[in-house]
């Protein structure tokens, strides 16, 4: 009986063993399928050197990025991954990629090819989780040919020794996988700022003496250093970044202007110093010093004081800007901000960063969404560059005294008016117009209230 009771008692183990060993089976192999990550969704954004696709995925992975030639093709190798985007839905047309494809590399890794139409230079990386997105992996294709195009030297104004059009770069911030904040209306401030961007440069390249030119022209992200590097690039007398405020508290509003802190300043001098051959073509691009055979202290010398005179030029013209938002828009701050923006940093070149509003609140969400809001911002802007740079020397404005204005193609009356800050009727009455209509090419005056 022991015998039989100790045989039936072995017997009932073995079989909860074999059951407690199943189950740690099966519980072992959900682990496995739960760690396999889903490729979601797929997006690209086109910039004029690169281009960004961008690819969204349930979880972190590990992935290989390499090149093959003849044909020209990246392979993607994303580790314990499987695919549900439609790559037949991306738009390549204007991408150096002719087509992408996918398949299973092994039982459980997903490969990706993307065919291209020549010649690229990759660039991959992984972006964690934020409020907007999950994880994303991230491949830059640049352009070989561009890359290997020569850069164009800059210009110094002390060299020059005339008088030339003053060069303002406008800056969107934010574009591409960036939007910038989100309204409670789903309106993006990389749209917003664009559109202000785009009127700015206008009214800007219509004035006799300025000249503009856009960071971004479209919807792609470009980094913050390059952003001032493209200033670099144009010789620019004068960077304005333009963005659109968020907050928690959907009723805080109004604009504000900022410069870069002096502390800012001070660690950005340190940077170039630390990078002596930088630093050398920083001064040595813009003015007439060298730091070529300069010792550290003198070249910090320099430094100093190249970011010190900037620092005064954009603290003044930051007030003229604020001055000038405060007459068609609620202000946030009455004094100009100092922070330590990287956009900013370009310690040789005047500064400021324009916060047009909060996207958050939304009544300025609606008006931040309409084409005469977006001329009115504008238009304070710009009239603010035109009035600081005309009272300084150092702007070197060619500047037309008769203040006559050429009409161009799709300009109203209502446009110039917010333009310039003035009416419809008073441009009416300094021209002797009788109807509202404007013809291509008409010459106006354009008064000041």
């Amino acid at each position: 009986m022991k015998v039989l009771m100790r045989t039936l008692i072995k017997a009932v183990m073995q079989k909860q063993l074999l059951i407690l060993t199943s189950m740690v089976l099966l519980l072992g192999s959900g682990l496995v399928l739960a760690k396999s990550v889903s490729l979601t969704n797929a997006r690209i954004w086109n910039a004029p050197d690169h281009s960004r696709l961008v690819l969204e995925l349930s979880g972190q992975v590990e992935h290989k990025v390499m090149m093959l030639s003849k044909p020209e093709r990246l392979v993607l190798d994303i580790k314990d991954a499987a695919n549900k985007a439609r790559f037949d839905k991306l738009d390549l047309k204007n991408s150096p990629i002719k087509i992408i494809r996918s398949a299973r590399r092994n039982t459980n890794d997903l490969r990706v090819v993307l065919d291209l139409k020549g010649k690229a230079s990759p660039r991959s990386f992984l972006l964690k989780p934020n409020d907007k997105y999950g994880n994303r992996l991230v491949i830059d294709l640049y352009d070989q040919a561009l890359a290997k195009k020569p850069k164009k030297s800059t210009t110094s104004l002390a060299v020059v020794g005339k008088k030339r059009d003053v060069v303002v770069m406008v800056d969107p911030g934010h574009g591409g996988e960036d939007p910038g904040a989100i309204g409670p209306g789903r309106v993006k401030e990389k749209t917003i700022v664009l559109a202000i961007a785009k009127e700015l440069v206008s009214s800007i390249n219509a004035k006799k003496g300025f000249k503009a030119k856009l960071t971004r022209s479209n919807d792609y992200y470009i980094g913050l250093r390059q952003r001032t590097e493209i200033a670099r690039k144009h010789n620019a007398d004068l960077l304005v970044s333009v963005h659109a405020d968020a907050f928690k508290k959907a009723q805080a509003n109004g604009a504000s202007v900022f410069a870069l802190s002096s502390r800012g300043a001070t660690s950005e001098t340190a940077r170039w110093l630390a990078k002596k051959e930088n630093a050398a073509d920083l001064i040595g691009g813009v003015g007439s010093v060298s730091l070529g055979g300069k010792d550290n202290v003198l070249a910090g010398v320099l430094l100093d004081l190249s970011s010190t005179a900037s620092l005064k030029a954009s603290l003044g013209v930051g007030d003229y800007v604020l001055k000038s938002l405060g007459k068609v828009s609620r202000l946030h701050k009455r004094k100009v901000q100092q922070a330590g923006f990287v956009v900013l940093k370009a310690i040789e070149i005047p500064a400021v960063l324009v916060e047009v509003g909060f996207i958050s609140n939304k009544k300025e969400e609606r008006a931040l969404k309409t084409a005469l809001h977006h001329e009115r911002i504008a238009g304070s802007i710009f009239r603010a560059i035109v009035r600081y740079c005309t009272e300084k020397s150092q702007c070197r404005v060619n500047q037309d005294s008769k203040g006559i204005y050429v009409v161009r193609e799709a300009e109203s009356l209502s446009l110039l008016a917010a333009r310039f800050g003035t009416t419809i009727s008073a441009i009416k009455r300094a021209n002797k117009l009788k109807i509202d209509t404007l013809l291509i090419g008409q010459k106006l005056v354009i008064p000041e209230l």
